[in-house]
């Protein structure tokens, strides 16, 4: 395997992980105004995810670094054709992070009552718009080849916004919501566990309706490529994790459930990412404008180096994410939450 393609799988393998930890943090989020009934529900289900939403996030920041230095014109291209959609993500991010942090300061109801409504559009926005991008890259998008090298995005925020590039967008949402709903009773006892399994089970229903749409969709949309079978396998092995990880929920297994729907998102995402190979970008204007994998990537000497540093430095985040989440792996309840004023004092 040469160091082009190498990097490519790199990328994707560190966006599926970021899309498959960060997606239940989405879910948390979303699913806060729908499972807290009072303040002491919101700060239980916030406390699911204290320990690593933010660790999570830096497998974004990772594959974000990776992609500038493996694939500098498909980070330059993309970055400045969705620089609206970019940019209100990143808000949607800070304002989600900078909640968490502050919510707890009580400084009255109408302040908190604020930062969750902040915690739900940052967690929603974001899976909506990722999904709504990848799935724009591979129905296809307006950019050409520069004369002077490079690629153009030559079309809007609104671009982006057609039926399939919102049912990708939609999909995601949905998948990150479940993924959230079992996370919750993956680590909550009681009431809160209970209702947190029933909705997760109708919203993976929902889930599995849309995502089998799109799932179609995608592969009618490449079946004369020469890897069809391989997009059809992928896409097939994300249906059935979703159905397992319904299946394993409604018998109270979270843990068995909140894998399966981890595998669904990663066969789903590997789904998109083979519809592409071997291109980055395929433009809609003209075939032969669209970007590939060599076209687009850095030089030999800069991926021999990305090598080494990514061989020592990847077993060590993995190693510390996974000791890491060993050491807050009991549930929580009601009865671990302090009160107000135990928690100010």
């Amino acid at each position: 395997m040469d160091l082009i393609t190498l990097w490519f799988l790199i990328v994707g393998v560190l966006l599926i992980g970021y899309f498959v930890l960060d997606g239940f943090d989405f879910g948390v989020g979303m699913a806060l105004p729908v499972l807290g009934n009072d303040n002491t529900d919101r700060r239980l289900i916030i406390n699911t995810i204290g320990p690593v939403w933010d660790l999570n996030e830096t497998w974004l920041i990772v594959a974000g670094a990776c992609l500038f230095a493996a694939f500098p014109e498909w980070y330059a291209t993309m970055f400045s054709g969705f620089y609206l959609a970019l940019l209100l993500i990143l808000v949607a991010l800070i304002l989600r992070g900078v909640s968490f942090e502050y919510r707890h300061q009580g400084k009255g109801r109408q302040w908190t009552r604020w930062f969750d409504q902040f915690i739900f559009w940052g967690s929603l926005l974001p899976p909506l718009l990722w999904g709504t991008a990848f799935a724009n890259l591979i129905q296809g998008l307006p950019i050409r080849p520069l004369e002077t090298g490079g690629w153009v995005y030559e079309g809007t925020l609104l671009t982006l916004l057609n039926p399939y590039g919102l049912l990708g967008g939609i999909t995601l949402t949905l998948l990150c919501f479940t993924h959230g709903l079992v996370f919750i009773a993956l680590k909550t006892m009681g009431d809160m566990r209970e209702r947190a399994r029933t909705l997760a089970t109708k919203a993976g229903l929902v889930a599995l309706v849309s995502a089998a749409a799109f799932l179609v969709w995608t592969v009618l949309q490449h079946l004369g490529d020469s890897n069809a079978g391989v997009v059809i396998l992928l896409a097939a092995l994300a249906a059935v994790a979703l159905v397992a990880g319904i299946l394993f929920n409604l018998r109270g297994r979270e843990g068995w459930a909140f894998t399966f729907n981890a595998l669904t998102i990663a066969f789903a995402l590997l789904t998109i990412f083979m519809a592409l190979h071997p291109h980055l970008m395929i433009s809609n204007i003209d075939p032969a404008y669209s970007m590939t994998i060599a076209g687009a990537a850095s030089s030999q000497k800069t991926l021999e180096l990305m090598t080494w540093v990514a061989a020592f430095t990847l077993p060590l985040v993995l190693a510390y994410q996974a000791w890491t989440y060993w050491i807050f792996r009991k549930r929580l309840s009601r009865a671990h939450i302090p009160s107000e004023e135990e928690a100010h004092a």
